[in-house]
């Protein structure tokens, strides 16, 4: 990252490459280079993936569609989100999740303010990447553990269902 008389430029080979939800998320800025104010995170959504339903209360989150489409889910019902569709999560904790029903994968651009969950992307995937040993209670244990540091509160998978 370069910054210009405080412009930030990022070119599309920076920012941690994460795995996370089945995907990669590339944290594009993060909130310690934004003073938390917001994080933008590219995600790469293959046929399969997404987060499980899960809230957070205190962060509006934002999702634009790049390639492919998702299936979210939310409290309010199912949207399929197609290529250039946006969805908007307010603040509040509203339930929701997304999954890639298809059979090509799917890119979004989410955009968080305040910043928060990029960090929690960040600890997670460091989490899984070395918690081969652990049996999965240990596993979902310690992922509670991280989600609630950071906000998030996560529900089952079948929970829309």
């Amino acid at each position: 990252m370069r910054e210009t008389n405080k412009i930030s430029t990022i070119d599309p080979n920076e920012g941690a490459i994460l795995k996370i939800a089945g995907g990669e998320y590339r944290i594009v800025i993060s909130g310690k280079q934004t003073d938390g104010k917001f994080a933008v995170i590219e995600m790469s959504v293959p046929p399969g993936a997404g987060p499980n339903p899960h809230s957070h209360t205190d962060i509006e989150e934002s999702f634009y569609v790049l390639e492919g489409e998702i299936n979210f889910q939310s409290q309010l019902g199912n949207y399929i989100a197609k290529k250039n569709s946006f969805i908007n999560i307010p603040l509040g904790g509203m339930i929701h999740g997304f999954k890639n029903l298809t059979n090509t994968p799917a890119k979004l651009l989410c955009t968080v303010i305040p910043a928060g969950l990029d960090s929690f992307f960040e600890e997670l995937s460091s989490y899984l990447e070395n918690s081969d040993t652990n049996s999965k209670n240990e596993t979902k244990e310690k992922i509670k553990i991280i989600s609630e540091k950071y906000g998030q509160k996560p529900y089952p998978e079948n929970y829309f269902e």
